[in-house]
């Protein structure tokens, strides 16, 4: 299974990759990441954690989507928004796979 993933992110276009790095490079996308941690959240309750106004929190939650790396789903006049697990996995064998020398050997070792 890890091999079929690590192989999926070797073909996976740059553009996606730069867009997932580049949502995790702000301190709000990842303090909502953290805060997400512990399960959906309505955007107002969000609002009300950040004690921000709510189209700054929806940039943000809009970056985190197009990146795959939250979900949402409206009920009523409000979204919910829930971490994407399989995305963050992927992120975690991105790195892995970025780490990894093709020859096999260590990164940063010449023999």
């Amino acid at each position: 299974m890890y091999k079929d993933r690590v192989t999926t992110l070797a073909s996976r276009s740059r553009g996606k990759t730069v867009r997932l790095f580049h949502a995790l490079s702000d301190e709000t996308r990842l303090r909502i990441l953290e805060r997400l941690r512990e399960g959906e959240q309505c955007v107002c309750e969000l609002t009300d954690v950040f004690k921000t106004g709510q189209s700054r929190l929806s940039f943000h939650l809009r970056v985190l989507k197009d990146a795959g790396l939250v979900t949402d789903r409206p009920e009523g006049r409000w979204i919910y928004y829930s971490l994407n697990r399989d995305a963050l996995r992927e992120v975690e064998d991105l790195v892995a796979w970025l780490t990894e020398s093709p020859s096999g050997n260590m990164p940063g070792h010449r023999c």
